[in-house]
């Protein structure tokens, strides 16, 4: 039975009612799930269709006569009561705006770019002898400026990590929720009432819409694979959905041609010249004129030189087939050899009559015969994963609502391919920041970029994260180059030194310590020594306490972990430098405990200290640095400092409307903590009475 009565979630609770009533709700609960149903439509300010209701309602109560029932006289209660409110809101205007369900529209490109679909105009798509295709700016750019808003080509939720069940008779169920439970697995909206697969116990959606659409593009076939695809992983089930939505685009004999024309050598290296040019012609033959095919000038556009976020820009996103290992390509071979197996198994059994609602599409194409054209196209599509899949993030809060304090962390709800973020180029010191709404990535200036500038993106490894050392190991085993980015360039003659984040300092006048296996005092006249493994494992047993302090916060033992955290604090000062990222742990730690506790100032007061290490680590205009500041200003909201809480939130949101434009939870709620702290009548200042 729905329970949200929220304005935002009350259409989720009508179309949850809805559907109960189509799946046969018990006639005896009728009554409650219609009282609910009222109430929604009160909320709504559709009263007309309230009164109804109520009408029927008690029209049905009166035929029944049970007044001595318990249950009778709690509903007529609520009857009663929702009728007075029905009739107290019959004056009113209708409080449930229409619009209110676009409030979390995103902000759109201004202007189309002739070149790149889902691109700013801002951009230009250019090819380099060494980097190969790139982005270029055609102007000069402002931070925060929008440069690419794509929705992905195709998307797979991340099933999520569950333990694994143990049976006995002592065992428990297990009712941990994953995000296959909350987000809806066509559009990866947050979702509080799913409507789940009719014929799986996998897939589930926000709307019988969602569902429907999804049926008809691909799980039709994915839904008697569920146990296999989950088996073999996300990258073998986007590869056979990327195959299937390629059912609906013109793209079947350039498959076929991939399989039968190219040679032997093509095939295992179908990064090659004739690969590209066999699959744009045979795309681009609607635009021929006279007879006369054009090659495109860069791989992956069509023949009129555009490049779209189509299957045939996904053809074109290399799979780097001589890079990977002997024993990569065999997994891959054989995860899609027995995905065209059960296929193939699948098509063995019955068909779908004449009077099933299947859609003809719905059905695996051309059978058996067409299995291999199916299994070169997932092959190649597994081989480019390694290199240009993205991983679709969310913010998930953890905690209960009873908690005054909850954590939020980044989480990898999704993977997808986005054709048009793949040409972005790496560097481990970005001037782009991306973030995620449902399936649309959305790619920000997170700098000023000047004209004719590269726009480039970070894989990952980032110079605020980690050493350039281990940088250049990631990105040589995952995307096979050598990263020569200004960062690495300027890290490496420092190298030796280490980040300040990681520094030790000296015990005796704390100056930072230098040096290989033994490490000394930078300042000149201190002569202070101590040998690296010692400090590293001072550094060791630090941590272990902090994260028994973190277990205690967790599970609200505050004055221990309090107590905890100030030991952990004093012994840092001893050998770790004021920018070390455990510092800023055990003062991150210290501010949440006081914050739970309703100390709203000794929480700022250690909130601020872990802001500094954040803005050493990752910059003044990080997005790191943007959260921490949205933190902050809770912490003085919170406690009723207004200055330096309208003060915070004026800084949180300069940065975070660069990396997230304005439509982002955090900057909507900076702006109502604003806009309240401003309506607020000024405190009276004077001599005491």
């Amino acid at each position: 039975m729905p329970i949200a009565l929220q304005p935002s979630s009350t259409w989720t609770c009508l179309k949850d009612i809805s559907r109960a009533q189509m799946h046969g709700y018990p006639e005896r609960l009728q009554p409650k799930m219609m009282l609910r149903k009222a109430e929604c439509l009160v909320t709504l300010g559709r009263l007309q269709e309230a009164s109804q209701i109520i009408s029927d309602l008690e029209s049905n109560f009166t035929a029944k006569q049970t007044p001595a029932a318990p249950q009778f006289q709690t509903l007529q209660s609520t009857l009663c009561r929702l009728k007075m409110k029905a009739q107290e809101k019959e004056n009113l205007t209708e409080t449930f705006p229409a619009a209110l369900t676009h409030a979390f529209e995103d902000m759109n490109l201004r202007e189309e770019n002739e070149q790149i679909s889902s691109a700013s105009p801002s951009v230009s798509l250019c090819t380099d002898p060494l980097k190969g295709r790139c982005l270029i700016a055609t102007k000069d750019i402002l931070p925060g400026e929008l440069l690419v808003k794509e929705d992905a080509f195709v998307s797979v939720l991340n099933p999520g990590e569950m333990p694994p069940l143990h049976y006995g008779l002592e065992s428990k169920r297990n009712t941990r929720v994953a995000n296959g439970d909350l987000y809806c697995h066509r559009c990866l909206k947050h979702t509080l009432a799913m409507v789940p697969c009719d014929g799986c116990s996998y897939a589930k959606y926000c709307s019988q819409e969602c569902m429907q659409q999804a049926w008809d593009l691909y799980h039709s076939i994915e839904c008697s694979l569920g146990g296999l695809l989950l088996t073999l992983g996300v990258f073998c089930h986007i590869s056979l959905r990327s195959t299937l939505l390629a059912r609906f685009e013109d793209v079947g004999k350039v498959i076929r041609k991939l399989c039968g024309e190219i040679s032997n050598k093509d095939l295992s290296l179908p990064e090659s010249k004739n690969l590209v040019q066999t699959l744009s012609y045979d795309l681009g033959e609607e635009s021929e004129k006279n007879g006369k095919t054009m090659e495109p000038p860069i791989p992956g556009c069509d023949i009129n030189g555009k490049y779209i976020n189509n299957y045939n820009a996904v053809l074109h996103l290399l799979p780097h087939t001589k890079n990977h290992s002997p024993e990569h390509k065999f997994l891959c071979a054989l995860s899609v050899s027995a995905l065209c197996k059960q296929l193939e198994a699948a098509n063995l059994q019955t068909l779908p009559s004449q009077e099933s609602s299947q859609p003809k599409a719905a059905v695996v194409p051309a059978m058996c015969q067409e299995l291999h054209i199916w299994g070169v196209a997932m092959l190649r599509h597994m081989l480019q994963l390694q290199c240009n899949a993205q991983a679709i993030t969310t913010i998930q809060q953890t905690g209960s609502e009873e908690n005054i304090v909850t954590d939020s962390r980044q989480v990898r709800l999704a993977t997808g391919l986005f054709p048009v973020v793949s040409l972005l180029n790496h560097s481990c010191s970005p001037n782009t920041s991306v973030s995620f709404l449902s399936t649309v990535a959305t790619i920000r200036a997170s700098q000023q970029i000047g004209k004719g500038q590269e726009i480039l993106h970070c894989y990952g490894p980032h110079e605020n994260r980690m050493g350039v050392a281990e940088r250049q190991q990631k990105l040589r085993s995952q995307y096979f180059f050598d990263c020569n980015c200004l960062a690495c360039q300027k890290e490496k003659p420092r190298a030796a030194a280490g980040p300040p984040w990681e520094a030790f300092c000296c015990n005796s006048c704390g100056e930072l310590m230098q040096g290989g296996d033994v490490l000394s005092c930078g300042h000149a006249s201190c002569t202070e020594s101590a040998s690296r493994d010692h400090l590293v494992s001072r550094l060791q047993d630090l941590q272990q306490q902090v994260g028994t302090a973190r277990k205690l916060l967790r599970n609200g033992k505050l004055e221990r972990a309090i107590q905890l955290l100030l030991g952990c604090q004093h012994d840092a000062e001893r050998f770790l430098s004021a920018e070390h990222s455990v510092v800023g742990e055990i003062e991150d730690g210290l501010a949440r405990a006081y914050a739970t506790l309703g100390d709203w100032q000794k929480s700022a007061t250690h909130l601020q200290k872990s802001l500094r290490v954040v803005e050493v680590r990752h910059g003044p205009s990080s997005v790191e640095m943007g959260h921490e500041l949205f933190k902050l200003a809770q912490v003085f909201f919170n406690g009723f400092a207004i200055p330096e809480a309208l003060n915070t939130i004026q800084k949180a949101e300069k940065v975070l409307l660069v990396h997230y434009g304005p439509w982002n939870d955090e900057i909507q709620e900076l702006q109502k903590m604003k806009s309240c702290l401003l309506d607020l009548p000024p405190i009276p200042v004077g001599p005491p009475v």
